[in-house]
Order: C-alpha cells, then sequence, then structure tokens
C-alpha cells in the first residue's frame, strides 16, 4: 500500500509498539479499522482480530462479526468475539448507550488482551475523530485533557491510523478495493458525535480547507501543555499536601488561596478526588467563612477547617473494635498496627511521644478494647484534677470532626478510658512510686 511508510513511521516516531510484540486490533468491519486490520497484515506486525457484537442493528450486527470473523481468516490472525446487551446495560447503569457500548467494548478488549498475552489494543481512530473529540469536549465543557482529544497512546491503548484523515482512509481503501461492512447509524444525526461530523466539520472546512492538520497541529500543542501543567501540579501537590493517617491529607488553605491562575490550579489538584467545578466554586465561596463546612464528592470530602482543608476518603463504616488478651504482643485497628509490652518498672525507661501509651500495668483488667469515640465518652486527662468529656478535649486539640472517629480509644475491662491513641492517657492509670509492671502501647504504622 502506498501509505504503508507512513502507518510504520508513525508508530517508530510515537513509539507505539515494539516489532516483537503482540497487538490486539478492535476491528468493527467499518472501512477505518479493516484498513488498520490490512496494513498490519502487510506490515508483517504479530496481531489477533477482537469483534464487539452490541445487537444494535440486527442482523446486520450478525453479518458484520461474520465479515471480521472471515477477514481473521484471510490473514490467518487469531479472532476473538462477544456479544453483548447494550441497552440492558445502558438502562441498569442510567447511561447513553453509546456510553454503555464504550465501557462494555474497552472493558471486553482488556479481558482478551491480558488473558491472551497481547502487549496492546489497537483502535482505529484518525485525524478527524479527533476534531470530533475536540469540538464534543468543547462544547460540553472541558479541562485542557479534553482540549487534545484522542492521544496516539495511552497506557495499553494505541491508535496507530492517527495521522491520517477520513478523506486519506476512504481514498486508501478505495484504491486497494478492499471489502468492509458500513453501518448506517452514522448518517444519523440523532446523535451527537454525528451530528458534529456531518453538519458541523463541513462548514468548519469551508472556513479552513486544511481543518485536520490545524487539529493535528493544535492537538500536539494542548498536549504538550498538558504536560508542562501536570508537571506544575504534581509540584503543587507535594508542596500543599501533607499526609495525614488513612490516605488523609491537610492542605494549607492560605497557601492554596495564593494560587494563580487559581480556578484552573484548584481544579487541576482536586478533580482527581472526585471534585467538579461547582463544587470547587462552593469552596472557594465558603473558605472566609466559619470552619466546619463539608464539601463531598463520590469518594472524598474536603473539610474546612481552622486555616488548612482536609482531605478524606469517605468511609464505609466505622473501624471495628479491637480485643486485646493478656499477652497479645500486636494488633491492628482501622490499618494501624500497635506493639504491645510488659516490662518490669526496674527495666522500664520513660519515653514521652505521642504514638505511645505507658501506663500502670497493675490497674488493667483485661480484655481492654481499642474502638472508636463515642458520644458521652469522658476521661481524666493526664494532669488534670477531674474527668472531661472527650468530645471536650477534642475541641481543645482542635481535632476536626471528620478526624475523630479514626482515634483510637483504648479502654478498659471496666469501662475506663485508659488512653485517647496519639494524644493523652487518662491520669488514673499513670506511673507511680507504687508501679510495680509497664504496659506500653505502641504505634508503629
Amino acid at each position: 500500500m502506498i501509505i504503508l511508510n507512513r502507518f510504520i513511521s508513525f508508530i517508530k516516531q510515537h513509539a507505539l509498539f515494539a516489532p516483537q510484540d503482540r497487538v490486539l486490533l478492535a476491528v468493527s468491519g467499518g472501512r477505518d479499522s479493516v484498513l488498520m486490520a490490512h496494513l498490519f497484515n502487510e506490515a508483517g506486525f504479530n496481531f489477533g482480530i477482537a469483534h464487539c457484537n452490541f445487537n444494535l442493528r440486527g442482523e446486520d450486527s450478525q453479518k458484520d462479526e461474520e465479515f471480521t470473523s472471515e477477514l481473521a481468516g484471510s490473514f490467518e490472525a487469531p479472532f476473538f468475539a462477544a456479544s453483548f446487551d447494550v441497552t440492558g446495560h445502558s438502562s441498569q447503569h442510567h447511561i447513553s448507550i453509546q456510553m454503555a457500548a464504550r465501557d462494555l467494548r474497552y472493558q471486553w478488549l482488556e479481558e482478551i488482551r491480558s488473558d491472551f498475552d497481547y502487549q496492546y489494543i489497537a483502535m482505529a481512530h484518525h485525524q478527524n475523530d479527533v476534531i470530533e473529540t475536540m469540538l464534543l469536549n468543547l462544547t460540553r465543557g472541558t479541562g485542557i485533557a479534553g482540549l487534545h482529544g484522542i492521544l496516539p497512546k495511552k497506557n495499553k491503548i494505541i491508535r496507530p491510523l492517527l495521522s491520517f484523515s477520513r478523506d486519506e482512509i476512504n481514498r486508501a481503501v478505495d484504491r486497494e478495493r478492499l471489502s468492509y461492512r458500513e453501518d448506517s447509524s452514522n448518517k444519523s444525526t440523532k446523535y451527537a458525535r454525528n451530528k458534529i461530523r456531518l453538519e458541523v466539520i463541513p462548514l468548519l472546512k469551508e472556513l479552513n480547507p486544511s481543518l485536520e492538520e490545524t487539529f493535528e497541529a493544535n492537538r500536539k500543542r494542548f498536549a504538550e501543555l498538558e504536560v508542562l501543567l501536570n508537571k506544575k501540579v504534581s509540584e503543587l501537590r507535594k508542596k500543599l499536601f501533607r499526609i495525614l493517617d488513612n490516605n488523609e491529607y491537610e492542605i494549607d488553605l492560605t497557601a492554596l488561596k495564593a494560587l494563580e491562575p487559581l480556578d484552573t490550579l484548584l481544579y487541576e489538584l482536586l478533580h482527581p478526588y472526585g471534585f467538579t467545578e461547582p463544587v470547587l466554586t462552593d469552596l472557594k465561596n465558603s473558605w472566609d467563612g466559619m470552619p466546619g463546612k463539608v464539601f463531598s464528592s463520590g469518594s472524598h470530602t474536603l473539610n474546612l477547617d481552622r486555616g488548612k482543608l482536609l482531605l478524606i476518603p469517605k468511609r464505609k463504616s466505622l473501624p471495628e473494635d479491637t480485643r486485646i488478651n493478656p499477652g497479645d504482643t500486636l494488633i491492628s485497628w482501622d490499618n494501624k498496627k500497635y506493639r504491645l509490652a510488659s516490662v518490669l518498672i526496674d527495666e522500664f525507661k520513660l519515653r514521652a511521644q505521642p504514638g505511645i501509651a505507658q501506663v500502670d500495668q497493675g490497674l488493667l483488667k483485661f480484655p481492654l478494647t481499642m474502638r472508636t469515640w463515642n458520644m458521652g465518652d469522658r476521661f481524666q486527662p493526664l494532669g488534670a484534677k477531674g474527668k472531661k468529656k472527650i468530645s471536650d478535649f477534642f475541641i481543645e486539640q482542635k481535632i476536626p470532626l471528620s478526624r475523630k472517629r479514626n482515634i483510637g480509644i483504648l479502654e478498659n475491662g471496666n469501662g475506663d478510658v485508659i488512653w485517647i491513641a496519639g494524644l493523652r492517657i487518662d491520669d488514673r492509670y499513670k506511673i507511680t512510686a507504687n508501679t510495680k509492671k509497664v504496659f506500653i502501647f505502641e504505634q508503629f504504622t
């Protein structure tokens, strides 16, 4: 084929795969994917063909599968096919037919790639697909990632036809007299992408006949800008996000407010945790007000605290209680681990560290319990004369509500609180002149 050298050069230029790699081709039977399959065959690459039957076009869907199977047979290439209930998946997950088909296709292709030892999955997207994606993203609203549209390579997905326009692909298919299947749904304007393809792009090409080349140059520039932005955001995240326990982060609010340009950097910093622009706008409108407000995404919460934000993964449930019996030397609670040790007073050396509790063993009544805080809990803080509510103690220590349930409460067998883990022991259990043995609790992760 005349375009073969250009096809191979694009693969080498973007390091899409190595000559010895096995590549799984996603072939629908249409012009684009059929041409891709012929190019792979003519180049002598090692490939298999995979076809998704979405059952959306009645008998035509079955004929597409049969055609693709015969195509794979003509190349003596491995063939994989799967039939999907796209309509049912769309209804079950409340997504469009197009999104349902996309989800099912990529999930199945990855399963085949992994199970049959293919290194990459090749999709037959071309330059006009990039233009359609960029325009669609701009219409719906997008960040910089949406501006560059489809990339030649992303993880295990490669797109070796991105150097060709639709017209070039059509001419190559006609010139080589390649057989293919026509999808009549491509001519329907009820789908947004088709409407852009059939109505918007022709108008734009009247303004710029070299639209494909222009958008390809734009795609490269936007992709490079994204690299620069991601580098900057990564540096900022390391600077502003201080890691706490349980994948929680404390964010310097003063430094966050001072970022320029604020909207872009705030979005890029926090959208990986599921926060949308409307939620982040609410955050900006509230961060000079009273602390305590909480902002949620599907996976995280942002808690507005004094001079900082707390980024916290959502918990599915509270930590379960952990029992401590005589002789235990190691326990786990809420993904934290504690070493337990008993030491004679003559061998004991005091260590004043937040993650260690050292108490009079003679006052302990087993089994002990490590549990979460309950409303109404009281204890006598070390050095204090009387008891106080643990909730009041948390306020004094400026512990935000979101973290209270992650702080371990060590409870004696008689119901007394011995230790608020990492913060304070109860004065009644401190070491005195009468202590004979010391029991040590030490958090080490």
